[in-house]
């Protein structure tokens, strides 16, 4: 091995490994080794779920015999980790929930099958928020994810297993989700680059479901580039995939030597506002300063139905949630309770059973708002906010290039601050569900760190499509500080 020694080799981008596996300095059979080995010493964090060694090492030897026969590719034998809310066939499919404890899919969702093609080994699943519900991971049925920063903080949410296994460097990568800010929040808290592109670019299929038209695909890495990279293999027409986006195949690692130099970057006034921490505001605007320092011009624009967002996404996500969820009734996969009396108390008994808090409120709230009488009063209603929201940015983007500001309002807050108030933990996706609604591609890159040295976020958005310009500058950014090289004591 070229680099120094396994912490080293730890703590590699997919960048760096791919380089190193492409010289055979290093194996992805050593590589997979060297990860496993690194998960069961921090099992601690909660982070993964199911890990099976003999799987993992079949894989990386098939990726070891793939290039040995000649093949080449930037990813393969790259390790990563799936979040556990897309289905595998040789990993358990929870989606952190007691409702599918043990499942076993008969398929792999489109992104595995499609990084799995690309030669990246399967490490396991990461912990999630149940049904990817929730922002800070305390809603799992196996446990919190701890975040490797602050073991007392939350790693957010609901990718929190995803985001802690690669700020940890347990994993290099990990698949992620985003519905309301599930990827860009948890990549701020946790100090890593977390991207969501464009709604409909990657395959929803085989994703289990939470809200259909706000479920994306998306990555936790170290750096932009190697989202970059990444992201190439995962984004695709899917035919089985009726939300999935037809467009010709993208390489996302086209703009990332693209200087930023008259880059136009809006800055909305409203994600500046009351609520916002100081410490949060502080390294956010050091960050638009560096991009001011390389020529970039930021642009102040307005978002005035952003803040319509909290509202709008909490009728729309749980409303599809109810449809969605419907699913889960103990009749065909899935907990069943171990008595009832007739079919309509087993359903009613192995949902009560099989559900966590979390999902039953949204399931609530939904089924509440599809209901007679309401419809028009809510549901209707909100969609048409959605789409006043979506204008606005389609507007913005006639302006400035990308949009900036920060992703959460603080850093990650302690475990069980917000727990009880779920007002509270919905109000902690504020900045990051305006671009959900609108189905924007947009990310989170570390920008410097706040109270008790918890990390912070700079949030970037870009119009539809637009990933490989984001990428870019992103990629700029981080070629000009080291916050994404940054890595918590004793990993």
């Amino acid at each position: 091995m070229s680099v120094d020694g396994s912490t080293g080799l730890a703590r590699a981008s997919v960048a760096e490994l791919a380089r190193l596996l492409a010289a055979k300095e290093v194996s992805a059979v050593d590589l997979a080794t060297l990860f496993l080995g690194r998960i069961d010493a921090h099992r601690d964090l909660n982070a993964f779920l199911d890990v099976r060694p003999e799987a993992t090492l079949a894989q990386a030897r098939d990726a070891d015999r793939r290039r040995a026969a000649g093949e080449t590719g930037p990813l393969l034998g790259v390790p990563l980790a799936h979040k556990d809310i897309f289905v595998t066939r040789d990993w358990a499919s929870t989606a952190a929930s007691r409702m599918l404890k043990g499942y076993m899919s008969p398929f792999d969702a489109t992104v595995v099958e499609q990084l799995a093609a690309a030669g990246m080994v399967c490490l396991g699943k990461v912990n999630c928020d149940e049904f990817a519900m929730g922002s800070s991971n305390e809603n799992s049925a196996y446990g919190p994810v701890l975040n490797p920063w602050d073991k007392g903080a939350v790693p957010g949410g609901s990718s929190g297993g995803s985001s802690a296994a690669v700020a940890a460097r347990i994993a290099p990568v990990a698949t992620a989700t985003d519905t309301g800010g599930s990827i860009r929040e948890p990549a701020a808290f946790t100090g890593i680059t977390g991207t969501k592109p464009t709604y409909g670019r990657p395959s929803r299929w085989g994703m289990i479901a939470f809200a259909s038209s706000l479920d994306t695909a998306g990555l936790m890495t170290v750096s932009a580039e190697d989202a970059a990279i990444v992201l190439s293999a995962m984004m695709g027409f899917d035919p089985r995939d009726s939300t999935s986006v037809d467009r010709p195949p993208e390489d996302c690692t086209r703009d990332l030597q693209r200087p930023v130099k008259g880059l136009r970057i809006g800055v909305p006034k409203e994600f500046f506002g009351p609520g916002l921490s100081p410490d949060v505001e502080q390294s956010v605007r050091a960050a638009l300063d560096v991009y001011r320092g390389l020529g970039a011009e930021l642009v102040e624009i307005s978002l005035p139905n952003a803040a319509l967002g909290i509202p709008v996404y909490y009728v729309v996500a749980p409303a599809e949630c109810s449809s969605n969820l419907s699913r889960f009734d103990g009749v065909r996969y899935g907990h069943r309770a171990s008595e009832y009396r007739d079919l309509e108390d087993m359903i009613s008994r192995s949902r009560a059973e099989g559900l966590g808090p979390e999902p039953k409120r949204r399931i609530l709230i939904g089924t509440y708002v599809l209901s007679h009488g309401y419809y028009d009063a809510y549901y209707l209603k909100a969609q048409q906010v959605r789409r006043l929201i979506a204008d606005e940015f389609r507007r913005a983007f006639e302006t400035c290039d990308v949009i900036a500001g920060p992703v959460t309002s603080t850093v990650a807050f302690g475990f069980g601050e917000k727990a009880a108030d779920p007002v509270s933990m919905y109000l902690a996706d504020l900045y990051t569900v305006p671009g959900s609604l609108a189905g924007i591609p947009s990310m989170s890159i570390p920008c410097g760190f706040g109270d008790k040295g918890r990390p912070v976020g700079l949030q970037l958005m870009a119009d539809y499509f637009q990933e490989a310009r984001m990428l870019g500058a992103a990629h700029q950014y981080q070629l000009a500080t080291d916050w994404h090289r940054q890595v918590p004591a004793g990993f």
